[in-house]
Parts: C-alpha cells; structure tokens; sequence
C-alpha cells in the first residue's frame, strides 16, 4: 500500500477509528449540500428525532434544479420549487449557511467552495454529489456519496469508508496551443478506461499538471470520478496559496492564512512517497480530445480516427458498437467535421471565469452559425457578475449565444435547458451517457471550452488551433 502521500497524510489526520467492518471512521471537515440529495437525509434525522452535530462545518447552495432563465418565485416546476422549499427549511432549522440565489453566492456547489475558500488543503469534503472530486485540486480529500451517508454525516460529523490505493499519474511537458485540462483528463481516461481507477484514488503531478491555474487543475480533479478513481488530489503550491489567500476565507485575516499554511506544506506528498501505481503520459503529444462515443473514455484526438470496434479490448467492443450507431459516427473518419445543433458552455468542470475568459478570446467578432443553438451558463453568480463587468456578457451576446444564469443547466438536464429529439450537442461537462442532457435520443460531445465555442462559430466540431483569438481586455 501507499505511503507518504498525501492521500496517507490526510486519511490519518481524519481518522476516528477502525471499525469492526474494516473500515475507517473519518471525521468530515467541511460538508456541502444541494437541494436534490439532502431531502431525504434530513427526512431521516427528523424520524429519529436528531440535529445536524456540526452545522458550522456544512455550507448548503442550490445549483441542480435551479432555473437559469427565469429564478423569480415560485419556480415554474413544481418539484423544483418543492426541492428549494425544503432545503431552504432544513438550512434554516438547522443553522447551516445557504448560498441562495437572493445572497450574491449562489452556484454550483464545486464553484463556491473554492471560491469561498471554505474548501482548503488537507480537508475531508463530502457533498451528495459524485463530482465532489473537483475539490482535491487544493489538496483536500474530497469524495462524493450516498443519500444514507448524508445523513450519518449529518448526524455524527463523521463517515466509514474504505482505504483505497494510491496512484500518481505524472503528466510531463507542456501542453501545446488549444490544449486544456480538459484534454487532460479526457486523454488519462481514455487510456485507463472509466473502470480504470477502481480501487484507487488518482494522484495528479508532472510538469504540465503543475503549470495549471487553479481552475484547470478543478477540472482535472472534477472527471476523476469518470475514470472510476475514489478521488482525485493534486499537492498545494504557491498557485494554491495564492488563490486561497484572495478568498473569502483570508482576505481579511492574514494571520489565519499563515498559521494554516504550515500545515498545507506539511500534508504534501513526500519525495519518496510510495505508490501502489505510476502512470507517465508526455503532455507535449497531447492535441485537443473529443468524445466519439457515449462514455467519456471514448474519446479521441481531434485529428485521429475513430477507432474500429474490432481493434478495441474484447469487452469493450458491443459499446463501442451501440456507441457509434447512437452516434452516427463512422470508424476510420475523424471527428473534425461532425455537425451540431446545441453548444454549452458550463458545468461544475468548465463554467469558472477563466473558461469563459478564453472562450471569448475566439467569441469576439464571429457569429454563432445558422441552426446552433448556444448557451453560456456561469458557474456561480460571482462567476456571473464579474464577467459581466468584464464585458464577456456582451461578447457572447453580440455573437449569438444566450447567456444565462448560475445552475448546473445542460450539464444534467434537470431543468429546462435540455436536449431535444436527436440534437447534437458540443458540451464542456463530464457526461455523454445517453440521456444524460435530457434526450434519450440526444447526442453529447464533450471537449473543452474553447472547442465548444469553435463549434458553435463552425456549426460542426471543429479544430480550436485552426482558429485565432483575439484580445478581448
């Protein structure tokens, strides 16, 4: 087994005990919830007449069902306007802080925690939320879980999980132009398969992970869950200090930061950590990644062909078959050329300022192609307003996108923005499940923000380094 990393470090530092199962009792250090899976875990604390143990260490937000259009109240789903009533009562009984809409917070929940700084290195984070892993970019260990442990977190602070193994994948070199993080982790599962982090949780280092901004290295982490992994963490630096230190949680206390920061330093993996499992891919060969399929390691460089199921691993083939048919996609051919209808720009992976500060580089001064539907859905509502500020609004207005409010949207379909019939849709999430955008005949491609936009200007998927970009400040 591992040791020395910091998937070690911080599992020891949480632990409460070995319990008679084999698991480890872990005390959570922040707990985030939405307004879809926490109903029914609150439901359960009030049939056995409980109180959440540790409301100062849960913050709450709505992003699900939130509509992006029209927010004004009540909703005009019912169920969505139920889901916001309840966890609006919950919050209040309980004494929880709620990023609502009315609070300038609001927004996706993988947004606003590190946003707010109440997502930190060396944390044990747990959301109802499978995406939760998008906050191990700051070192914390963050898992996604289960309606029932809600409520144990809930109740006692704390949760029993099993230790999984460690293993670094080091991404080398640097990444070329229209290369993302995006393309990274689409690559990494790609080459170890959406089952292949099973058993492990991901460890993500190399040069070229280590040149990320921040909200490159959130979108690495968000997809570890795509590629089975329990988690997925990077080791904080200076870049991780310095986002942490102009957040709410520090701007205004200083000293807290620096008493904290010795202990950030302290959970770094060491230098001769040992790994359970070593992966080396060289970012230098890396070139924009799309999806051909319907799972995200079905992906492929946007220049090579699509693979034959016959040339792919004996259990992957009848998927990949069904895949392509639903797809309408052609083994042999690239996916360079293939027409959309829909583009958004989004999600809990790709919809932080910096995503959409690049996206508008190539925005400005083209138009939207004739039949694309396109939508750019910030992340949050601090997201939203200082893009806003920024021009970005106007931008992707002037270009033809709709430009909506802070809510997870197209990402999951869940409220009105969804697919219809058999759209095709250019997508900066981390799904392409069918059905997945609220079409069961739909058909997702993801990719990353810049090569949505260069879809939604060509109307089909397009090669974002063919493009320029131009100056937008």
């Amino acid at each position: 087994m591992s040791k020395g990393t910091l998937y070690d470090k911080v599992w020891d530092e949480h632990t409460v005990t070995e319990l008679p199962t084999g698991q480890t009792q872990l005390f959570v250090g922040l707990h985030l919830i939405h307004e879809v899976t926490s109903p029914q875990a609150f439901g359960m604390l009030r049939e056995r007449d409980m109180e959440v143990a540790y409301p100062e260490l849960t913050h709450a937000t709505v992003d699900h069902i939130v509509p992006t259009a029209d927010q004004s109240r009540p909703y005009g789903d019912d169920a969505a306007e139920e889901m916001m009533k309840e966890l609006e009562e919950n919050v209040r009984e309980a004494g929880i802080n709620f990023s609502d809409p009315t609070s300038g917070n609001q927004g996706i929940v993988h947004v606003i925690g590190p946003e707010q700084g109440i997502t930190q290195p060396g944390k044990t984070i747990v959301c109802g939320d499978s995406h939760t892993s998008t906050h191990g970019a700051f070192g914390a260990l963050a898992f996604g879980i289960g309606t029932s442990q809600i409520r144990d977190v809930l109740a006692t602070g704390c949760i029993a999980f099993e230790k999984q193994k460690v293993r670094k994948i080091e991404v080398t070199g640097e990444l070329g132009d229209g290369v993302e993080a995006k393309d990274v982790i689409l690559e990494i599962i790609r080459r170890l398969g959406t089952d292949g982090g099973v058993g492990y949780v991901y460890e993500y280092a190399g040069e070229a992970i280590e040149n990320l901004d921040m909200e490159g290295r959130m979108s690495i982490c968000n997809m570890s869950i795509e590629g089975g992994a329990r988690a997925g963490y990077i080791n904080p630096d200076e870049t991780t200090y310095e986002w942490l230190a102009e957040t709410d949680e520090f701007v205004d206390d200083p000293e807290k930061f620096e008493r904290l920061k010795p202990y950030w330093e302290s959970i770094r993996s060491d230098e001769d950590a040992e790994y359970d499992d070593v992966v080396t891919i060289d970012g230098d060969e890396l070139e924009p990644v799309v999806t051909w399929g319907t799972t995200p390691g079905q992906g492929v460089g946007i220049t090579q062909p699509i693979p034959a199921p016959e040339d792919l691993p004996a259990d992957k083939q009848d998927t990949a078959r069904r895949a392509q048919e639903h797809m309408r996609v052609t083994p042999g051919e690239t996916m360079e050329g293939y027409e959309i209808d829909v583009a958004f720009l989004g999600s809990c992976t790709n919809a932080r300022l910096a995503d959409l500060r690049r996206a508008a580089k190539l925005v400005k001064g083209r138009q939207v192609a004739d039949g694309v539907r396109a939508m750019v859905v910030p992340g949050s509502q601090r997201v939203q307003k200082q893009a806003e500020e920024e021009g970005l609004k106007d931008i992707f207005e002037e270009a033809g996108f709709t430009w909506r409010n802070a809510g997870c949207s197209m990402c999951l379909g869940m409220n009105e923005d969804q697919l219809e019939g058999d759209e095709a849709c250019a997508s900066s999430s981390n799904r392409n499940f069918i059905g997945r955008q609220g079409s069961k005949d739909g058909r997702t491609i993801l990719m990353n923000p810049r090569m949505v936009v260069a879809a939604a200007i060509e109307g089909h998927v397009t090669d974002v380094r063919e493009m320029k970009e131009v100056n937008v400040a």
